[in-house]
């Protein structure tokens, strides 16, 4: 933990001032947002695209619905550009501008979950909790990794499928890179890659059924989390199910309107958002379920 205890940031009286507010630009305004899976501290993570939708969207309470630090590939090799510090800057100016901030930390940043029930400079670090939306929804907030067999029964073998991942991540870089210079829009090779092996497939369907199923075993209308980068919204059984998606591949959040609607919005870069025809950098675009 000594190596992350940074990352814990101090009271509010003794930490060090912010840069400079955020450019002027038109602010969209939610009753609530949701976000995970942004993996700070590795190559894939789409800072850039995570800071412009934070300073662009504002709301009264931001969930951080796990994964947000990358502990293991952090463990692996240190990386961490202005880019992601930025991020987290982001984060705490929110905190002092009045936005509750709410931390339930994942497998990837669980050297945190050893700090749940205590609340640090206006961010309060939970395992789960259940968000009532405006319209009387109950909503169970997790991250999600303890249903996934892998992970409870098989770490090590998770260890090994994440160090893969990484290196389908520089694949995809690599790729798009070139397609770039080609002026073509943004694919995701890796997200392909889990669109196309049945296995795949599968596997993200047993995990919505049995995320599903422990909601409603809670007694809960919905369940919001993340773990497995796929955006969705969908109802099983009982259970409205939602996932907000990841900010490697997808870059998607969910997001509460003052109705309690519910729509996941992906931050499209100019160049994807031009080919595809939806959403500009500064734009909320709907993402099919």
């Amino acid at each position: 933990m000594a190596r992350f205890s940074w990352l814990v940031p101090p009271p509010a009286a003794s930490r060090p001032s912010r840069p400079g507010p955020a450019p002027s630009r038109p602010v969209q305004f939610h009753r609530t947002i949701f976000i995970s899976d942004v993996h700070l501290g590795t190559r894939g993570c789409k800072a850039e695209l995570l800071l412009d939708f934070l300073q662009s969207n504002a709301c009264h309470t931001l969930y951080l619905v796990g994964d947000i630090v990358d502990g293991w590939a952090l463990k692996r090799r240190w990386f961490w550009p202005e880019a992601h510090s930025r991020v987290v800057h982001e984060i705490l100016r929110k905190v002092d501008e009045g936005t509750n901030v709410i931390f339930v930390p994942g497998n990837h940043d669980e050297f945190l979950r050893g700090f749940c029930g205590r609340n640090y400079s206006g961010i309060e670090v939970v395992r789960e909790l259940v968000h009532e939306t405006a319209d009387g929804k109950r909503l169970l907030v997790i991250h999600g990794d303890q249903f996934d067999g892998v992970i409870e029964f098989a770490k090590w073998l998770a260890h090994l499928g994440s160090w893969a991942y990484d290196r389908a991540l520089q694949a995809n870089e690599a790729l798009h890179s070139v397609r770039r210079a080609l002026g073509l829009p943004y694919w995701s090779l890796s997200n392909w890659l889990k669109h196309a092996v049945k296995d795949a497939v599968e596997y993200v369907c047993r995990f919505e059924e049995v995320v599903a199923r422990a909601a409603q075993s809670r007694g809960v209308d919905g369940v919001v989390c993340g773990h497995i980068h796929q955006a969705a919204i969908k109802q099983i059984g009982n259970v409205l199910y939602h996932n907000d998606g990841d900010w490697v591949e997808s870059c998607t959040a969910l997001v509460e309107d003052a109705r309690g609607h519910l729509e996941i919005v992906r931050w499209a870069s100019p160049v994807s958002a031009q080919s595809l025809g939806t959403a500009t950098v500064g734009e909320a675009a709907p993402v099919p379920a």
